[in-house]
């Protein structure tokens, strides 16, 4: 047998996270969260308590053969295995999140499956890659049969869910976020930038990036890990205050405001840390978030909303409803 030849560079990464919030009454210990995503026995969970409690189960591969989703209609096929994983923020935020590469061409026909096996995260393309069409293809959303790596995250998440340590009595109710995330290379020189950040219908959010040669899956996973997370939390907090009756001509509901807001601080309110996990290289594509729309600019006023407004109803309400002198 000719000998092995070594893979062309990536010329796409693409992904895909669910983010919810953990189905039991109390956040989990640490110790707890490792039992939870304890997913290898031959691979111990990743455990940290800086700078806030944070648990990661050791990657799963699943193997793939099948079309890769594309903007142009072209049928290539791919085979290889994609990589996911489960991580647990604060013992409260569960996401799962599936992500692989995909070199620029590959061989004609097919490989024996212990040669994918030993590159774990990598999808080979049967031919030439056409990758921007490819990019297109998996953030419109695949077709039926195509590669469809969120498939696979959704596997994982009912997978974790099913474990014997959660009740399914979650705190408060919430819906779980979708994000969708597909990397190109950037240009020679360049650094990395995000050159897209969408949030679609269906609870459903994409982001394009660019960014250097040599870029791993696992920083890029984990770049759009803490984009996930920190979206899921804004959109949380902001559909907990959607709706409620606020001002004095809703005193009668100050139990109700209480009852609703008061899960924010003692669950959210502390868990927001962007780009705390995330390295160096990619940190930086934080910022076009922040300058806009103001990813931490929304959340502080949406957390100052939650505290005036826990703080006025905390005040009674002959003192709160005082009526101007005549």
């Amino acid at each position: 047998m000719a000998p092995r030849q070594s893979t062309p560079p990536a010329v796409l990464a693409c992904g895909e996270i669910r983010t919810c919030l953990l189905p039991a009454r109390q956040a989990l210990d640490i110790r707890s969260a490792a039992q939870l995503l304890g997913l290898r026995a031959d691979e111990r969970v990743l455990l940290s308590e800086r700078p806030g409690l944070y648990a990661r189960s050791p990657d799963t591969l699943t193997g793939v053969d099948c079309p890769l989703p594309s903007a142009n209609g072209a049928r290539i096929r791919a085979v290889g295995t994609v990589t996911a994983h489960a991580a647990l923020t604060e013992g409260r935020v569960l996401q799962t999140s599936a992500h692989c590469r995909l070199p620029g061409s590959g061989p004609d026909q097919r490989r024996p499956w212990g040669e994918y096996l030993v590159r774990p995260g990598v999808v080979e393309p049967l031919g030439k890659l056409p990758h921007e069409a490819v990019a297109q293809g998996v953030l419109g959303g695949p077709r039926h049969g195509d590669l469809d790596v969120g498939l696979i995250a959704d596997g994982l998440l009912t997978r974790v869910l099913r474990h014997p340590l959660l009740d399914q009595r979650p705190p408060f109710r919430s819906r779980p976020t979708r994000l969708r995330w597909a990397a190109l290379p950037a240009a020679l020189g360049e650094g990395p930038s995000l050159e897209r950040f969408t949030l679609a219908e269906d609870e459903l959010r994409t982001v394009r990036l660019r960014v250097p040669e040599g870029t791993t899956g696992a920083e890029l996973a984990a770049l759009c890990d803490d984009l996930a997370l920190h979206d899921w939390l804004l959109t949380t907090v902001v559909r907990m205050l959607d709706g409620l009756r606020l001002g004095a001509g809703a005193a009668h509901d100050a139990g109700a405001v209480v009852r609703t807001l008061r899960p924010a601080v003692d669950h959210l309110l502390h868990l927001w840390m962007p780009g705390a996990r995330v390295g160096l290289e990619l940190a930086a594509l934080w910022d076009p978030l922040e300058e806009r729309p103001g990813f931490t600019r929304q959340w502080q006023a949406l957390v100052q909303r939650i505290r005036d407004q826990l703080t006025l109803h905390a005040i009674p309400a002959a003192h709160r409803e005082v009526e101007p002198a005549p």
